[in-house]
């Protein structure tokens, strides 16, 4: 699965792209893996929203092996 960061989560990751095998995996894996070596990211990632496929994940329990890419969107000032 393709992951995409966005403003200050692609700063915290280094990056603006990654990719993770997300096979058997629910979103809060997912975050997990995704925080385990950058502990910078992991403290975004708790304010993150995350789009699975352009649909908002609302259950962090949400199995996402079927998900080609997911979109992890920090808060964003302004209207």
């Amino acid at each position: 699965m393709e992951v995409r960061f966005f403003a200050g989560a692609a700063d915290a990751a280094g990056m603006e792209t990654s990719t993770v095998d997300a096979s058997g995996k629910t979103a809060a894996d997912v975050v997990a893996a995704l925080g385990d070596a950058n502990e910078r990211l992991a403290t975004v990632l708790k304010v993150c929203a995350l789009l699975a496929d352009g649909v908002r994940v609302n259950d962090l329990g949400r199995d996402l092996s079927d998900v080609t890419r997911l979109d992890v969107l920090p808060p964003f000032a302004g209207g």
